[in-house]
């Protein structure tokens, strides 16, 4: 048996070798697609032994924590590639969205250690902010816009100022297309749960409206969660059609169905306490993953037609690490797979001649006038189209300039006067 392991983690070694060191690796042989209105430049994201660390709060040390400080990420290795769609997924609290909320830079409090390198170049957060987008698992919308509107708003302040007005436009349109809301352009996006657009064409909105920046990397925390399984297949086929384009996308997952684990490329599964036990391609119906754990002595064979997903979670619970006297962690650090990774992360942590190290003159894309009278526009749209918000409004500030203008009647007169 430990021989047939052997042999499997040899085969498996040997795929990952070649999948992992082919053309798409720098993205570089990755071609615009055809139609693109504005080019954008395929981007890499490597990172190396990152650990995050958040100050103990007071209560945890009076319940005995003795620590001052908490790890929340411990020497995570690993890469984001173009046109790759990488999933991260862990139970809850294995720190998944705390390493991407780490890697977009979106964490100002607690202790990052560790290298993060964009193509090559060590990253520098202005200029990433610039070339990435982030959507977040709640959608946040104005409830008074079109989906256009939303969308030419968004394209108005984030993508660069030589880009003219017809181009812009002709580009949210191409967007639409992309996520395949043309259909409801005209609609207006409404209350969450009341009106307007419904939970899953929000979430193909929150993405366009990133996607309208024009970034080579996007991060996407939980798109599929608390939608059904039709809704959750559209949201897919749209992240799909995204990376098709030639960007890096990284979506946070959490117990997706077979279908949607199985549309991925890459996995990095993440370990209560944030560590990884893996970190690489998935293979044809997840078969690169199920061979890995598998050849871990004791682990149970997985079902014919069982979720891999669930399936691994299962596997590598801490219930079943007791049972079985591993340490999942340790075991991926001493794979083959883990010195793949890290052949990965070396090579694109080097500057490569073709890709140039991305500069921006400015420190936003549009100067504040422009900023203003998108924001005006904005505002306006939403005033009229809301006239009962608009009218209580006008109302309640009517009545206390009138209270206040009758209390204070004459008091600096009175106080003048001696009488």
């Amino acid at each position: 048996r430990n021989k047939d392991s052997r042999r499997k983690s040899d085969r498996v070694a040997l795929e990952l070798r070649s999948y992992l060191h082919s053309t798409s690796l720098n993205g570089l042989k990755l071609k615009e697609q055809k139609g693109m209105v504005l080019p954008f430049q395929p981007l890499s994201m490597c990172f190396k032994n990152i650990n995050y660390y958040v100050d103990v709060p007071e209560e945890l040390k009076k319940q005995g924590i003795a620590e001052d400080r908490l790890q929340l990420l411990v020497d995570v290795t690993g890469a984001f590639r173009p046109g790759v769609l990488t999933a991260l997924v862990g139970v809850s609290g294995a720190g998944k969205t705390t390493l991407m909320d780490v890697l977009a830079g979106r964490k100002t409090g607690g202790l990052i250690e560790g290298n993060i390198s964009i193509s090559g170049y060590p990253k520098n957060q202005e200029t990433f902010t610039r070339i990435s987008g982030y959507c977040e698992q709640n959608d946040v919308h104005s409830p008074c816009l079109t989906v256009i509107e939303s969308l030419l708003y968004s394209a108005c302040l984030r993508l660069p100022s030589h880009v003219n007005d017809d181009t812009q436009r002709a580009f949210v349109e191409e967007v639409m297309e992309l996520v395949e809301l043309n259909p409801l352009s005209g609609a207006l996006v409404g209350l969450p749960g009341v009106n307007g657009l419904s939970t899953e064409q929000r979430k193909r909105l929150t993405i366009a409206v990133e996607l309208v920046a024009n970034p080579s990397i996007v991060f996407m925390d939980e798109p599929t969660s608390g939608l059904d399984a039709r809704s959750a297949a559209i949201v897919m086929r749209t992240v799909r059609n995204i990376v098709n384009t030639g960007r890096t996308i990284v979506c946070t997952i959490h117990q997706p169905s077979i279908d949607i684990f199985e549309s991925f490329d890459e996995l990095l599964f993440m370990k209560r306490g944030g560590q990884l036990i893996y970190a690489g391609p998935l293979g044809p119906k997840s078969r690169n993953l199920v061979e890995f754990f598998q050849a871990v002595p004791g682990v149970p064979k997985i079902r014919d037609g069982y979720n891999p997903a669930a399936w691994m979670l299962d596997v590598t619970s801490t219930q079943m690490e007791q049972i079985l006297g591993v340490d999942f962690a340790e075991y991926y650090r001493q794979s083959k797979l883990f010195l793949q990774t890290k052949e990965i992360v070396e090579a694109l942590s080097k500057p490569n001649s073709e890709v140039k190290e991305l500069t921006f003159s400015t420190k936003y894309a549009q100067p504040f006038c422009a900023q203003f009278i998108a924001c005006l526009w904005k505002q306006n749209l939403s005033y009229w189209r809301n006239p009962q918000y608009t009218a209580v409004r006008f109302f309640y500030t009517v009545i206390i300039s009138l209270m206040f203008g009758t209390i204070c009647w004459k008091f600096g007169s009175r106080r003048g006067d001696p009488t």
